[in-house]
């Protein structure tokens, strides 16, 4: 059967992770065949069920080795790549990872001749002292450099189920006896649903929006990263005391966490450098129509959504007595 009478397959680097499973889900939903490349495949099976049989299947592929990256791609008409890493562990640094393997994604696309979608961040910059924010940067001039009709999509903070926010903050709310304001807490994000972020995708894959373009996605609401957690524990019916954290004293507890055997560090050097800047859409987005609004987006209220999945966290659970 030739390719042109075929469903479009779609290549999603990373689609097995938070806003890639759910980006997997849209895209199946409109028919397409997805190919969702990541370092283990055996652990992508919870993916199956959200296509038909032989929808979506899952390769292994590695940023850092260029070769796996083409294989991934190889016939391929989209290409999405939401692959980013909040700490460093071992191999996979920032640079190897979100500048050097969105370069080789972008390249594999352009000699591919596929469309491509990036997802980067709000406050991508690349004079930034965090690194997560310096190379987000130096990965969106690649792709734009590469691929001249590239959509690239910078979202705030991210909540949904599975997410590394609002999930964290409300699992440490049932030990801590208080929760840290780092820098005073108010540092200002502008938090967006998932499903609102896959959607935006999708239509940069579909062509409903122009290539090119950098977009930022944000919520309905701006919040301090105090209001954040204030909003988290009247969800979850937990009163806990929030404490001041100065800079200096956030940036040497991060330090010292990076240097442990976590897998997933509380806190690094580097998110605290983060911190000191506001996660918001630029009014230059708004006005331009780069942002949820523009793009014919609805954006979702975070209080709709966090009962949903924060249930679990509050003292009796499902049972607890919530004051109206």
């Amino acid at each position: 059967m030739e390719k042109s009478n075929q469903p479009k397959l779609v290549t999603v680097f990373g689609g097995s992770g938070f806003l890639g499973r759910h980006i997997v889900r849209l895209l199946a939903k409109k028919g397409f065949r997805i190919r969702v490349a990541c370092r283990r495949p055996d652990l992508a099976g919870h993916l199956q069920p959200l296509g038909n049989v032989g929808q979506i299947t899952a390769i292994q592929a590695n940023l850092r080795y260029r070769d796996s990256v083409d294989r991934a791609v190889m016939d391929a008409d989209y290409v999405i790549n939401c692959v980013g890493i909040l700490f460093e562990s071992g191999r996979n640094t920032f640079d190897a990872v979100q500048a050097f393997g969105a370069k080789a994604i972008a390249e594999a696309a352009k000699k591919q001749g596929a469309k491509l979608v990036h997802i980067s961040a709000i406050g991508a910059d690349k004079n930034s002292e965090a690194d997560y924010a310096r190379t987000k940067a130096i990965a969106e001039e690649a792709v734009l450099n590469a691929v001249k009709d590239a959509v690239i999509i910078r979202p705030s903070i991210i909540f949904g189920p599975e997410d590394g926010f609002f999930n964290k903050f409300a699992d440490m709310s049932r030990l801590a006896p208080a929760l840290p304001l780092i820098g005073g807490g108010h540092t200002k994000f502008q938090p967006v649903y998932v499903s609102d972020v896959a959607e935006a995708v999708v239509k940069g894959v579909v062509g409903d929006i122009e290539g090119g373009k950098i977009y930022e996605l944000g919520g309905p609401e701006v919040l301090s990263f105090k209001q954040c957690l204030e909003t988290m524990l009247r969800v979850i019916s937990r009163s806990r005391p929030l404490v001041y954290l100065p800079w200096s004293i956030a940036s040497l507890i991060g330090s010292v966490a990076s240097l442990m055997p976590f897998i997933d560090p509380p806190l690094t050097a580097d998110q605290v450098e983060l911190l000191k800047s506001d996660n918001v859409v630029s009014d230059a987005a708004k006005s331009e129509g780069r942002d949820l609004a523009g793009i014919g987006i609805t954006p979702t209220a975070v209080e709709t959504i966090l009962p949903t999945y924060l249930v679990h966290f509050r003292p009796s659970g499902q049972y607890t007595k919530v004051n109206s």
